[in-house]
This record gives structure tokens, sequence and C-alpha cells, in this order.
């Protein structure tokens, strides 16, 4: 069993037990579930293009960062120009929570991706109610009829959709209805960090797809090949979080990509 499918079997269950006790009728009269959502893939193309991550820790990386406050961080990343915010929603696995967003979501006029794993209709009530406006569904673990199913309720619930990719496998999970397509640079299998094989899956896109490049980049230097090579979105966070400031290191690292 890998990692993905003990994280998606102990999600079934946190679903589960979610769906008992909060009903779609009460995510529905949440103060949130009501307000007209910031479009992720506009503030992409019209900003830096960066969706700052706030994320405490990952299973690959053990604790990143648990010392520092979602509200401090994400204001500095709005502060200094971030397109959008990604949050990990994921306790067990991420440290994550609902809070992490509804304690943000009134003090930013930038959208916000709830970054989680999308395996059932119910999340996607959540993501609303909890103020989101944009949703990941990630490939590996969805089927394409799954993904066309949940991009459709995304959008009735007026949330964009950021799909995510890592083979050209996965290519046939895109739809003309997507918002994004995010393509992830490090490998699943060994974690291997590879711009090259991201370049040519997203040379396999449609030519009008906005494109956003997730995982490992780590210097000026990755963001700008990447750049050039068409991506509009960039999806970073270890890079700032990692940073026992990650406000300074994402207002320097802002500064730096303006030169």
């Amino acid at each position: 069993m890998t990692i993905l499918d003990t994280i998606i079997a102990r999600k079934k269950e946190e679903v589960a037990v979610s769906k008992a006790e909060i009903s779609t009728d009460q995510l529905k009269e949440s103060a949130f579930f009501g307000r007209k959502s910031f479009s992720l893939k506009e503030s992409v193309q019209n900003k830096s293009g960066i969706i700052a991550e706030f994320k405490r820790k990952s299973p690959s990386k053990g604790t990143i960062n648990d010392l520092v406050l979602p509200l401090e961080v994400t204001t500095a990343y709005q502060n200094f120009g971030a397109s959008g915010i990604s949050i990990l929603t994921d306790k067990d696995f991420f440290g994550g929570s609902f809070d992490d967003i509804l304690n943000v979501r009134s003090q930013l006029n930038i959208p916000i991706l709830r970054k989680d794993f999308m395996i059932d209709e119910y999340q996607f009530y959540e993501a609303k109610s909890m103020g989101a406006d944009a949703v990941l569904l990630i490939a590996a673990c969805l089927s394409p009829q799954q993904v066309q199913e949940f991009t459709e309720l995304s959008h009735q619930l007026d949330l964009d959709v950021l799909l995510e990719i890592h083979t050209e496998e996965e290519l046939g999970h895109f739809n003309p209805d997507i918002d994004l397509v995010g393509i992830n640079n490090r490998n699943l299998k060994d974690f291997k960090v590879d711009l090259q094989h991201s370049v040519r899956l997203k040379d396999q896109l449609p030519k009008d797809t906005v494109s956003v490049a997730e995982s490992g980049i780590y210097r000026i230097e990755d963001f700008h090949y990447l750049k050039d090579k068409g991506f509009e979105g960039f999806l970073m966070g270890e890079y700032f979080m990692r940073n026992a400031n990650p406000m300074k290191a994402f207002e320097e690292f802002s500064v730096e990509i303006r030169k």
C-alpha cells in the first residue's frame, strides 16, 4: 500500500464521521456559504502567479514549520503579491484543519485554495462553507469521470478547480471545464524533482490551458525557467515554510522575481 492509498483510506473514514456529525444542509447555513468566490484562475493570470502555501508538515518531509500562525503567514503572502493562498486542511498527514481557512478568510481578499484529498461530494460543500474559493483534484486518486463530476459540482458551488497531474497517463483526466492544471515536478514514487518532465507534460495540454508548476521550486532560477516555458502559476509552500520566518522569505522572493 502506497502512502497515497493510506491517506485515501483514512480520508474515507474521516468523511464518514463528518457526514454523521454535520449534514450538507447544515454546511449550507455557514456564514461563508453564500459569499461570491474570488477566481483563482483570474488572479493567477493577472498577478504574480504564485499560489503561496501554508503547510505545517508532510509525509515525506515530516514537520516543516509548526511554530507560525496561519494569519500572520497568509497576510504576508497577500501583502507581498501572492495570487492566491493554498491551505492544507488534512489533519492526520499534513497537520492542517478547517480552522486554518476559517480563521483567515475574512482577513484576506485573494483566493484561497482548499488543498486536501477530495474524494466525496460532501467535501466540496465543506470547502464552500469554510470560505474556500477553489479546490484541488488529484488525478492520482480519482477517475476521469470523477474529475468531470467534481468539476461540475465545484462550478455549481462557485469554486474553481485546480487539477493536479503527475504522469502522462493522467493527462486523460483533463477536460475543457477545468480551470487550472497543476503539474507536479516531484515524482510521487521516488520523490525526485524533474522540471523537464513537467514541461513535457505541459506541452501536451491544450495551448490555452492555465498551467501551474507544483513542488520542487527552490530557486529563483527554477521560477524563471518554468515561467519562460509558459507556466502561468507556481504553487510554492515548502520553499517559504521551511524558513523560520516564512513571511520574510516570501517578501524576499517576491522582490527577486520582479528584478
